[in-house]
């Protein structure tokens, strides 16, 4: 059976963040459904992040729009309606285990009330699997199913279709959570030094920027491990994300940061340092989930221990539950 969230935990509409209800591990054997909610997938790409999956034993369904283009705006995997029938169908299915992105871009935050998230609670608990755009479900998945996510590697990137090591992490993560407990990186390398234990949270910083105050978002990280990564972002833009975090008090109560990968940033170090470091917490750089090339898959929702002075991030149990 699925771990459970402390009663009322529900990702922190109002209040300190909890744990929440960790969704069951895979097994070979299982359905997972993959899904575009965001931009266009490469049709190739997506053949051999699919065949890699099917390759753990894992039968694939990838749902009937994955492969449409909005007709008015390319930068959309089909309409609005289509992406969130899409996941709806998907998550509503019983035969499925795990709902995987396809891949990022933009247009999550387009379908997201779309979605009937009522018939959604009402389902089985089930793994979300994705990064950057999928920020936006990550954030709706904790605060209105009350679900343990995984930020990880989408099959329709290059960062899963070329990187073995994302990729293990991932199926490992998945299947065998116990082995994937402790999250380290060769670059991590503290910023402010420490420790603290919370509840991890966040994901792609310019997403989590844009969904504050629309009621699907945790109203702060108090009691958090903030998880932060972003690509192609100059340092001002980086600022003004944090700037407007900071302002709307998101960061009150926060007991941590660990940095990601920051894919074609200018450096965003020397920013990180002088907006959070008055703070008073750990934080940690370089851990290397996100946008990188080898990309880690992290859970949100889980308690876990950052060792800042070590470049650790250790979770208190496994991810996933057992079946």
């Amino acid at each position: 059976m699925p771990q459970q969230a402390v009663p009322g935990s529900n990702g922190n509409l109002g209040g300190m963040l909890w744990p929440l209800t960790s969704p069951p591990r895979l097994r070979p054997g299982d359905t997972v459904a993959v899904v575009a909610p965001s931009g266009p997938v490469p049709a190739d790409r997506l053949d051999e992040g699919v065949a890699h999956l099917r390759d753990w034993g894992l039968d694939v369904q990838v749902m009937p729009h994955v492969r449409d283009t909005h007709p008015g705006h390319r930068y959309l995997a089909g309409s609005d309606e289509a992406r969130a029938a899409d996941f709806q169908e998907a998550w509503l299915d019983p035969d499925v285990r795990a709902v995987v992105a396809a891949r990022g871009g933009y247009g999550a935050a387009r379908m997201i009330d779309l979605v009937d998230w009522d018939a959604l609670a009402a389902a089985d608990p089930k793994v979300l699997v994705g990064y950057s755009d999928c920020t936006v479900l990550h954030q709706a998945v904790a605060a209105r199913l009350g679900l343990v996510s995984l930020h990880g590697p989408m099959p329709g990137t290059l960062s899963f279709v070329k990187s073995e090591p994302a990729r293990e992490h991932l199926r490992r993560t998945l299947f065998e959570p116990e082995t994937a407990q402790v999250l380290a990186g060769p670059h991590a390398e503290a910023l402010v030094g420490g420790t603290a234990r919370g509840i991890t949270t966040g994901g792609c910083l310019s997403l989590l920027t844009t969904s504050i105050g629309v009621g699907a978002t945790p109203s702060s990280a108090a009691g958090g491990i903030v998880l932060l990564e972003d690509i192609d972002e100059r340092a001002y833009r980086i600022d003004s994300f944090l700037t407007h975090l900071l302002r709307a008090g998101w960061f009150d109560g926060a007991l941590g940061v660990v940095l990601g990968s920051w894919q074609d940033c200018e450096p965003v170090e020397p920013v990180v340092r002088d907006l959070l470091g008055s703070l008073g917490i750990p934080i940690l750089s370089e851990l290397g989930f996100g946008h990188g090339p080898d990309p880690l898959t992290v859970p949100l929702g889980v308690s876990a221990e950052l060792d800042a002075s070590a470049g650790t991030l250790t979770l208190d149990q496994p991810a996933l539950a057992s079946r």
